[in-house]
Protein backbone atom coordinates (compact mmCIF):
# COMPACT_ATOMS: atom_id res chain seq x y z
CA UNK A 1 0.00 0.00 0.00
CA UNK A 2 1.32 3.43 -0.87
CA UNK A 3 0.29 6.85 0.44
CA UNK A 4 -0.49 8.09 -3.06
CA UNK A 5 -3.25 5.54 -3.66
CA UNK A 6 -7.02 5.81 -3.42
CA UNK A 7 -7.08 2.74 -1.17
CA UNK A 8 -4.88 4.46 1.40
CA UNK A 9 -6.51 7.88 1.12
CA UNK A 10 -10.16 6.81 1.31
CA UNK A 11 -10.11 3.54 3.25
CA UNK A 12 -7.04 2.77 5.33
CA UNK A 13 -6.26 6.26 6.64
CA UNK A 14 -9.85 7.29 7.61
CA UNK A 15 -10.45 3.96 9.40
CA UNK A 16 -7.13 4.22 11.27
CA UNK A 17 -7.75 7.83 12.33
CA UNK A 18 -11.28 6.96 13.47
CA UNK A 19 -10.10 3.99 15.55
CA UNK A 20 -7.19 6.00 16.97
CA UNK A 21 -9.34 8.86 18.26
CA UNK A 22 -12.42 6.86 19.33
CA UNK A 23 -10.53 4.43 21.56
CA UNK A 24 -9.07 5.50 24.94
CA UNK A 25 -5.63 7.10 25.02
CA UNK A 26 -4.00 4.00 26.51
CA UNK A 27 -5.00 2.03 23.38
CA UNK A 28 -3.53 4.43 20.83
CA UNK A 29 -0.11 2.82 20.52
CA UNK A 30 -1.87 -0.51 20.07
CA UNK A 31 -3.99 0.97 17.26
CA UNK A 32 -0.84 2.26 15.57
CA UNK A 33 0.94 -1.08 16.00
CA UNK A 34 -1.89 -3.15 14.55
CA UNK A 35 -2.72 -0.72 11.74
CA UNK A 36 0.97 -0.49 10.80
CA UNK A 37 1.22 -4.27 10.53
CA UNK A 38 -1.91 -4.30 8.35
CA UNK A 39 -0.43 -1.51 6.22
CA UNK A 40 2.79 -3.49 5.69
CA UNK A 41 1.07 -6.85 5.25
CA UNK A 42 -1.13 -5.42 2.49
CA UNK A 43 1.82 -5.46 0.13
CA UNK A 44 4.18 -7.83 1.97
CA UNK A 45 2.00 -10.41 3.82
CA UNK A 46 4.88 -12.87 4.31
CA UNK A 47 7.50 -10.37 5.39
CA UNK A 48 5.38 -8.91 8.17
CA UNK A 49 6.85 -11.84 10.14
CA UNK A 50 10.28 -10.32 9.48
CA UNK A 51 9.18 -6.98 10.93
CA UNK A 52 7.86 -8.75 14.03
CA UNK A 53 11.07 -10.77 14.34
CA UNK A 54 13.23 -7.63 14.15
CA UNK A 55 10.95 -5.98 16.72
CA UNK A 56 11.20 -8.94 19.10
CA UNK A 57 14.97 -9.22 18.62
CA UNK A 58 15.73 -5.65 19.61
CA UNK A 59 13.10 -5.59 22.32
CA UNK A 60 14.81 -8.58 23.97
CA UNK A 61 18.38 -7.38 23.38
CA UNK A 62 17.44 -3.92 24.66
CA UNK A 63 16.08 -5.48 27.85
CA UNK A 64 19.26 -7.53 28.17
CA UNK A 65 21.48 -4.46 27.72
CA UNK A 66 19.55 -2.58 30.40
CA UNK A 67 19.63 -5.59 32.76
CA UNK A 68 23.40 -6.06 32.47
CA UNK A 69 24.18 -2.34 32.71
CA UNK A 70 22.27 -2.02 35.97
CA UNK A 71 24.44 -4.79 37.41
CA UNK A 72 27.65 -3.28 36.11
CA UNK A 73 28.23 -6.10 33.61
CA UNK A 74 29.36 -3.91 30.71
CA UNK A 75 30.93 -6.75 28.71
CA UNK A 76 27.69 -8.71 28.72
CA UNK A 77 25.75 -5.57 27.82
CA UNK A 78 28.12 -4.99 24.91
CA UNK A 79 27.70 -8.62 23.85
CA UNK A 80 23.92 -8.07 23.70
CA UNK A 81 24.47 -5.04 21.43
CA UNK A 82 26.75 -7.08 19.19
CA UNK A 83 24.15 -9.86 19.00
CA UNK A 84 21.53 -7.30 17.95
CA UNK A 85 23.83 -5.92 15.25
CA UNK A 86 24.75 -9.38 13.95
CA UNK A 87 21.13 -10.55 13.75
CA UNK A 88 19.88 -7.35 12.11
CA UNK A 89 22.73 -7.05 9.64
CA UNK A 90 22.55 -10.76 8.81
CA UNK A 91 18.87 -10.40 7.89
CA UNK A 92 19.61 -7.29 5.84
CA UNK A 93 22.60 -9.00 4.22
CA UNK A 94 20.67 -12.14 3.32
CA UNK A 95 17.65 -10.46 1.79
CA UNK A 96 19.45 -7.54 0.16
CA UNK A 97 22.96 -8.70 -0.72
CA UNK A 98 22.99 -12.50 -1.05
CA UNK A 99 22.09 -12.42 -4.73
CA UNK A 100 24.62 -9.68 -5.41
CA UNK A 101 27.39 -11.62 -3.64
CA UNK A 102 26.62 -14.90 -5.43
CA UNK A 103 26.42 -13.29 -8.87
CA UNK A 104 29.83 -11.70 -8.34
CA UNK A 105 31.38 -14.90 -6.97
CA UNK A 106 30.14 -16.72 -10.08
CA UNK A 107 32.37 -14.46 -12.14
CA UNK A 108 35.43 -16.16 -10.60
CA UNK A 109 36.96 -19.12 -12.50
CA UNK A 110 35.52 -22.46 -11.38
CA UNK A 111 32.77 -20.98 -9.21
CA UNK A 112 29.22 -22.05 -10.15
CA UNK A 113 26.91 -21.23 -7.28
CA UNK A 114 23.14 -21.33 -7.69
CA UNK A 115 21.75 -17.86 -8.30
CA UNK A 116 19.64 -16.55 -5.42
CA UNK A 117 16.31 -15.02 -6.38
CA UNK A 118 15.27 -13.45 -3.08
CA UNK A 119 12.61 -10.71 -3.14
CA UNK A 120 13.65 -7.61 -1.20
CA UNK A 121 11.27 -6.90 1.73
CA UNK A 122 10.03 -3.32 1.42
CA UNK A 123 11.56 -0.96 3.98
CA UNK A 124 14.04 -3.45 5.45
CA UNK A 125 16.92 -0.97 5.16
CA UNK A 126 14.95 1.65 7.09
CA UNK A 127 13.50 -0.39 9.95
CA UNK A 128 16.75 -2.35 10.41
CA UNK A 129 18.63 0.89 11.07
CA UNK A 130 15.89 2.08 13.42
CA UNK A 131 15.87 -1.05 15.56
CA UNK A 132 19.68 -1.14 15.71
CA UNK A 133 19.82 2.48 16.85
CA UNK A 134 17.50 1.66 19.77
CA UNK A 135 19.75 -1.03 21.22
CA UNK A 136 22.87 1.09 20.71
CA UNK A 137 21.26 4.11 22.38
CA UNK A 138 20.18 2.03 25.38
CA UNK A 139 23.77 0.79 25.71
CA UNK A 140 25.16 4.33 25.43
CA UNK A 141 22.67 5.64 27.97
CA UNK A 142 21.09 7.96 25.40
CA UNK A 143 17.68 6.27 25.79
CA UNK A 144 15.85 4.36 28.49
CA UNK A 145 14.83 0.78 27.82
CA UNK A 146 11.26 0.34 26.59
CA UNK A 147 9.55 -2.37 28.62
CA UNK A 148 6.21 -2.23 26.83
CA UNK A 149 6.36 -4.46 23.74
CA UNK A 150 3.35 -2.79 22.11
CA UNK A 151 4.92 0.66 22.46
CA UNK A 152 8.21 -0.59 21.06
CA UNK A 153 6.39 -2.37 18.24
CA UNK A 154 4.57 0.85 17.40
CA UNK A 155 7.97 2.60 17.12
CA UNK A 156 9.45 -0.01 14.78
CA UNK A 157 6.43 -0.50 12.53
CA UNK A 158 4.97 3.02 12.59
CA UNK A 159 3.36 3.11 9.14
CA UNK A 160 3.97 6.80 8.31
CA UNK A 161 7.70 6.12 8.00
CA UNK A 162 7.99 2.31 7.94
CA UNK A 163 8.84 1.69 4.30
CA UNK A 164 10.85 4.74 3.21
CA UNK A 165 11.82 6.73 6.27
CA UNK A 166 12.76 9.18 7.57
CA UNK A 167 15.11 6.99 9.63
CA UNK A 168 13.84 7.94 13.08
CA UNK A 169 16.02 7.05 16.03
CA UNK A 170 14.25 5.82 19.15
CA UNK A 171 15.68 8.52 21.40
CA UNK A 172 14.14 11.17 19.12
CA UNK A 173 10.54 10.12 19.79
CA UNK A 174 10.85 8.08 23.01
CA UNK A 175 9.01 10.75 24.99
CA UNK A 176 6.29 11.03 22.34
CA UNK A 177 5.69 7.28 22.38
CA UNK A 178 5.06 7.48 26.12
CA UNK A 179 3.01 10.67 26.11
CA UNK A 180 2.01 13.00 23.30
CA UNK A 181 -0.56 15.73 22.92
CA UNK A 182 -2.89 15.54 19.95
CA UNK A 183 -4.63 18.77 18.96
CA UNK A 184 -6.81 20.18 16.19
CA UNK A 185 -4.05 22.64 15.27
CA UNK A 186 -1.42 19.88 14.97
CA UNK A 187 -3.86 17.68 13.05
CA UNK A 188 -4.56 20.49 10.57
CA UNK A 189 -0.82 21.12 10.13
CA UNK A 190 -0.43 17.40 9.51
CA UNK A 191 -3.10 17.45 6.79
CA UNK A 192 -1.47 20.48 5.15
CA UNK A 193 1.96 18.83 5.19
CA UNK A 194 0.58 15.53 3.93
CA UNK A 195 -1.27 17.17 1.03
CA UNK A 196 1.85 19.17 0.15
CA UNK A 197 3.81 15.92 -0.11
CA UNK A 198 1.02 14.26 -2.08
CA UNK A 199 1.11 17.14 -4.56
CA UNK A 200 4.88 16.85 -4.92
CA UNK A 201 4.56 13.16 -5.69
CA UNK A 202 1.51 13.03 -7.94
CA UNK A 203 1.59 16.39 -9.69
CA UNK A 204 5.34 16.87 -10.14
CA UNK A 205 7.44 13.73 -9.52
CA UNK A 206 5.22 11.33 -11.46
CA UNK A 207 5.07 13.69 -14.44
CA UNK A 208 8.85 14.09 -14.48
CA UNK A 209 9.13 10.31 -14.17
CA UNK A 210 7.31 9.96 -17.50
CA UNK A 211 9.91 12.20 -19.16
CA UNK A 212 12.79 10.29 -17.55
CA UNK A 213 11.37 6.92 -18.59
CA UNK A 214 10.87 8.12 -22.15
CA UNK A 215 14.47 9.28 -22.54
CA UNK A 216 15.86 6.24 -20.68
CA UNK A 217 13.99 3.93 -23.07
CA UNK A 218 15.39 5.57 -26.22
CA UNK A 219 17.42 3.32 -28.46
CA UNK A 220 21.04 4.26 -29.09
CA UNK A 221 20.22 5.45 -32.61
CA UNK A 222 17.72 7.99 -31.26
CA UNK A 223 19.44 9.08 -28.05
CA UNK A 224 20.99 12.52 -28.48
CA UNK A 225 23.18 14.48 -26.10
CA UNK A 226 20.37 16.93 -25.32
CA UNK A 227 17.95 14.03 -24.73
CA UNK A 228 20.37 12.39 -22.30
CA UNK A 229 20.80 15.60 -20.31
CA UNK A 230 17.07 16.30 -20.43
CA UNK A 231 16.42 12.82 -19.04
CA UNK A 232 18.91 13.02 -16.20
CA UNK A 233 17.71 16.52 -15.26
CA UNK A 234 14.16 15.13 -15.16
CA UNK A 235 15.37 12.31 -12.89
CA UNK A 236 17.22 14.82 -10.70
CA UNK A 237 13.97 16.64 -9.99
CA UNK A 238 11.85 13.47 -9.96
CA UNK A 239 13.83 11.85 -7.17
CA UNK A 240 13.78 15.06 -5.13
CA UNK A 241 10.03 15.62 -5.38
CA UNK A 242 9.32 11.90 -4.99
CA UNK A 243 11.40 11.40 -1.85
CA UNK A 244 10.88 14.81 -0.24
CA UNK A 245 7.17 14.36 -1.04
CA UNK A 246 7.17 11.02 0.80
CA UNK A 247 8.98 12.63 3.74
CA UNK A 248 6.43 15.46 3.85
CA UNK A 249 3.63 12.90 3.85
CA UNK A 250 5.30 10.88 6.62
CA UNK A 251 5.83 13.99 8.76
CA UNK A 252 2.25 15.08 8.10
CA UNK A 253 0.84 11.68 9.03
CA UNK A 254 2.93 11.68 12.19
CA UNK A 255 1.46 15.07 13.16
CA UNK A 256 -2.07 13.72 12.68
CA UNK A 257 -1.29 11.18 15.41
CA UNK A 258 0.48 13.65 17.70
CA UNK A 259 4.10 12.98 16.66
CA UNK A 260 6.74 15.49 15.66
CA UNK A 261 9.18 13.83 13.26
CA UNK A 262 12.51 15.45 12.32
CA UNK A 263 12.87 17.10 8.93
CA UNK A 264 14.47 15.03 6.19
CA UNK A 265 15.07 17.68 3.49
CA UNK A 266 16.09 21.33 3.59
CA UNK A 267 16.09 22.56 -0.03
CA UNK A 268 19.23 20.60 -1.00
CA UNK A 269 19.31 21.99 -4.55
CA UNK A 270 20.18 25.41 -3.12
CA UNK A 271 23.51 24.06 -1.85
CA UNK A 272 26.84 25.62 -2.73
CA UNK A 273 28.99 22.56 -2.01
CA UNK A 274 28.63 18.80 -1.90
CA UNK A 275 29.21 18.90 1.84
CA UNK A 276 26.28 21.28 2.23
CA UNK A 277 24.16 19.19 -0.13
CA UNK A 278 24.52 16.12 2.10
CA UNK A 279 23.58 18.16 5.15
CA UNK A 280 20.32 19.04 3.40
CA UNK A 281 19.45 15.77 1.56
CA UNK A 282 18.08 12.70 3.38
CA UNK A 283 19.11 14.29 6.66
CA UNK A 284 17.98 11.35 8.80
CA UNK A 285 20.21 8.86 6.96
CA UNK A 286 23.21 11.19 7.08
CA UNK A 287 22.63 11.68 10.80
CA UNK A 288 22.44 7.91 11.35
CA UNK A 289 25.74 7.26 9.58
CA UNK A 290 27.41 10.14 11.42
CA UNK A 291 26.16 8.99 14.85
CA UNK A 292 26.70 5.24 14.48
CA UNK A 293 29.55 4.90 11.97
CA UNK A 294 31.58 8.07 11.35
CA UNK A 295 31.96 9.25 14.96
CA UNK A 296 32.63 5.75 16.40
CA UNK A 297 35.35 5.33 13.75
CA UNK A 298 37.01 8.47 15.08
CA UNK A 299 35.39 11.14 12.93
CA UNK A 300 37.84 13.99 12.44
CA UNK A 301 39.50 13.56 15.83
CA UNK A 302 42.46 11.44 14.73
CA UNK A 303 44.04 13.52 12.00
CA UNK A 304 43.17 14.31 8.41
CA UNK A 305 44.34 11.02 6.96
CA UNK A 306 42.12 9.02 9.30
CA UNK A 307 39.24 11.42 8.65
CA UNK A 308 39.48 10.77 4.90
CA UNK A 309 39.50 7.01 5.50
CA UNK A 310 36.42 7.36 7.71
CA UNK A 311 34.64 9.38 5.02
CA UNK A 312 35.53 6.71 2.44
CA UNK A 313 34.13 3.94 4.67
CA UNK A 314 30.92 5.85 5.38
CA UNK A 315 30.30 6.55 1.70
CA UNK A 316 31.06 3.03 0.60
CA UNK A 317 28.48 1.84 3.13
CA UNK A 318 26.05 4.58 2.09
CA UNK A 319 26.28 3.43 -1.52
CA UNK A 320 25.74 -0.20 -0.53
CA UNK A 321 22.83 0.76 1.75
CA UNK A 322 20.98 2.06 -1.29
CA UNK A 323 21.21 -1.20 -3.18
CA UNK A 324 23.10 -4.36 -4.10
CA UNK A 325 24.35 -3.16 -7.47
CA UNK A 326 27.71 -1.86 -8.60
CA UNK A 327 26.25 1.46 -9.70
CA UNK A 328 25.39 2.25 -6.06
CA UNK A 329 28.91 1.31 -4.96
CA UNK A 330 30.31 3.59 -7.68
CA UNK A 331 27.88 6.32 -6.63
CA UNK A 332 29.06 6.09 -3.02
CA UNK A 333 32.73 6.16 -4.05
CA UNK A 334 31.99 9.16 -6.30
CA UNK A 335 30.62 11.18 -3.41
CA UNK A 336 33.36 10.02 -1.07
CA UNK A 337 35.97 11.36 -3.53
CA UNK A 338 34.10 14.65 -3.95
CA UNK A 339 33.76 15.18 -0.20
CA UNK A 340 37.43 14.42 0.48
CA UNK A 341 38.47 16.71 -2.40
CA UNK A 342 36.33 19.52 -1.00
CA UNK A 343 37.89 19.18 2.43
CA UNK A 344 41.39 19.36 0.91
CA UNK A 345 40.68 22.32 -1.38
CA UNK A 346 37.93 24.19 0.49
CA UNK A 347 40.02 26.88 2.20
CA UNK A 348 42.56 27.11 -0.60
CA UNK A 349 40.18 27.22 -3.55
CA UNK A 350 36.42 26.60 -3.19
CA UNK A 351 35.62 29.23 -0.57
CA UNK A 352 37.20 31.92 -2.78
CA UNK A 353 34.85 31.23 -5.69
CA UNK A 354 31.67 33.32 -6.15
CA UNK A 355 28.57 31.71 -4.61
CA UNK A 356 26.93 31.35 -8.04
CA UNK A 357 29.90 29.37 -9.37
CA UNK A 358 29.90 27.08 -6.33
CA UNK A 359 26.16 26.48 -6.79
CA UNK A 360 26.61 25.63 -10.49
CA UNK A 361 29.46 23.24 -9.64
CA UNK A 362 27.36 21.56 -6.94
CA UNK A 363 24.31 21.06 -9.13
CA UNK A 364 26.43 19.80 -12.04
CA UNK A 365 28.12 17.27 -9.73
CA UNK A 366 24.80 16.21 -8.17
CA UNK A 367 23.09 15.83 -11.55
CA UNK A 368 25.94 13.67 -12.84
CA UNK A 369 25.75 11.67 -9.61
CA UNK A 370 22.08 10.92 -10.29
CA UNK A 371 23.06 9.58 -13.72
CA UNK A 372 25.16 6.97 -11.87
CA UNK A 373 22.39 6.30 -9.37
CA UNK A 374 19.55 5.85 -11.88
CA UNK A 375 21.00 2.90 -13.83
CA UNK A 376 21.39 -0.50 -12.21
CA UNK A 377 22.72 -1.95 -15.47
CA UNK A 378 26.24 -0.58 -15.92
CA UNK A 379 26.20 -1.26 -19.67
CA UNK A 380 23.10 0.89 -20.16
CA UNK A 381 24.59 3.49 -17.84
CA UNK A 382 27.78 3.75 -19.92
CA UNK A 383 25.80 4.24 -23.14
CA UNK A 384 23.71 6.98 -21.53
CA UNK A 385 26.71 8.77 -20.06
CA UNK A 386 28.59 8.64 -23.36
CA UNK A 387 25.60 10.37 -24.93
CA UNK A 388 25.73 13.02 -22.19
CA UNK A 389 29.30 13.84 -23.12
CA UNK A 390 28.85 14.39 -26.87
CA UNK A 391 29.33 10.74 -27.90
CA UNK A 392 25.74 10.05 -28.91
CA UNK A 393 25.15 8.16 -32.16
CA UNK A 394 22.15 10.40 -32.88
CA UNK A 395 24.16 13.59 -32.47
CA UNK A 396 23.49 16.57 -30.24
CA UNK A 397 19.76 17.07 -30.86
CA UNK A 398 16.87 16.14 -33.13
CA UNK A 399 13.19 16.98 -33.59
CA UNK A 400 12.05 14.39 -31.08
CA UNK A 401 14.06 15.85 -28.22
CA UNK A 402 13.06 19.40 -29.14
CA UNK A 403 9.43 18.30 -28.94
CA UNK A 404 10.07 16.68 -25.54
CA UNK A 405 11.73 19.86 -24.32
CA UNK A 406 8.86 22.00 -25.58
CA UNK A 407 6.10 19.78 -24.18
CA UNK A 408 7.77 19.42 -20.75
CA UNK A 409 9.08 22.95 -20.36
CA UNK A 410 6.32 23.99 -17.93
CA UNK A 411 6.72 21.04 -15.55
CA UNK A 412 10.51 21.51 -15.56
CA UNK A 413 10.06 25.21 -14.76
CA UNK A 414 7.69 24.32 -11.91
CA UNK A 415 10.27 21.81 -10.62
CA UNK A 416 13.06 24.40 -10.66
CA UNK A 417 10.96 27.00 -8.84
CA UNK A 418 9.48 24.72 -6.17
CA UNK A 419 12.76 22.93 -5.42
CA UNK A 420 13.93 26.27 -4.01
CA UNK A 421 12.83 28.07 -0.85
CA UNK A 422 11.69 31.17 -2.77
CA UNK A 423 7.98 30.21 -3.07
CA UNK A 424 7.75 29.45 0.65
CA UNK A 425 9.47 32.70 1.60
CA UNK A 426 7.22 34.72 -0.69
CA UNK A 427 3.97 32.98 0.25
CA UNK A 428 4.52 32.88 4.02
CA UNK A 429 6.44 36.14 4.28
CA UNK A 430 4.58 38.51 1.97
CA UNK A 431 1.49 37.00 0.36
CA UNK A 432 -0.02 35.20 3.37
CA UNK A 433 1.73 36.25 6.61
CA UNK A 434 1.47 33.81 9.51
CA UNK A 435 -1.34 34.33 11.99
CA UNK A 436 -3.67 36.07 9.56
CA UNK A 437 -7.17 35.00 8.51
CA UNK A 438 -6.09 35.34 4.91
CA UNK A 439 -3.44 32.70 5.49
CA UNK A 440 -5.90 30.27 7.07
CA UNK A 441 -8.35 30.64 4.20
CA UNK A 442 -5.57 30.26 1.65
CA UNK A 443 -4.43 27.09 3.41
CA UNK A 444 -7.90 25.54 3.20
CA UNK A 445 -8.19 26.47 -0.49
CA UNK A 446 -4.72 25.01 -1.15
CA UNK A 447 -5.56 21.72 0.56
CA UNK A 448 -8.86 21.43 -1.32
CA UNK A 449 -7.36 22.28 -4.72
CA UNK A 450 -4.28 20.01 -4.43
CA UNK A 451 -6.39 17.17 -3.02
CA UNK A 452 -8.88 17.37 -5.88
CA UNK A 453 -6.09 17.61 -8.47
CA UNK A 454 -4.26 14.60 -7.02
CA UNK A 455 -7.40 12.46 -6.79
CA UNK A 456 -8.21 13.30 -10.42
CA UNK A 457 -4.70 12.24 -11.44
CA UNK A 458 -4.81 9.06 -9.35
CA UNK A 459 -8.16 7.96 -10.79
CA UNK A 460 -6.67 8.05 -14.29
CA UNK A 461 -3.17 6.78 -13.49
CA UNK A 462 -1.53 3.42 -12.97
CA UNK A 463 0.29 2.23 -9.83
CA UNK A 464 3.30 4.46 -9.11
CA UNK A 465 5.37 3.48 -6.06
CA UNK A 466 7.87 5.82 -4.44
CA UNK A 467 11.43 5.49 -5.77
CA UNK A 468 12.88 4.82 -2.32
CA UNK A 469 10.64 1.77 -1.83
CA UNK A 470 13.27 -0.28 -3.66
CA UNK A 471 16.01 0.61 -1.17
Amino acid sequence: MVFSSLLFLFRFLPVTILAYYILPGRCRNLVLFISSLVFYAWGEPVYVVLVLFSTATDYITGMAVSHYKKRGLKKKAFTAVVCSAIINLSLLGFFKYAGFLISNLNMLPGVMLKEADIPLPIGISFYTFQTMSYTIDVYRGDAKVQKNFITFGAFVSLFPQLVAGPVIRYKTIAGQLKKRTESIDLFYKGIFRFITGLGKKVLIADQLGILWNETAAMEDLHLTTVAAWLGVIAFTFEIYFDFSGYSDMAIGLGAMFGFTFPENFNYPYESKSITEFWRRWHISLGTWFREYVYIPLGGNRKGRGRQFINIAIVWLLTGLWHGAYWNFVLWGVYYGVLLVTEKILWKKFFIKLPAAIRHIYTMAAVTFGWSLFAWQDMADSSVFMKAMFLQAEAGIANRQVLYLLYSNFFILLVAVIFSSSLPKKFITGRLFPEGTVKREVAGIVFVAFISASCVAMLVNSSYSPFLYFRF
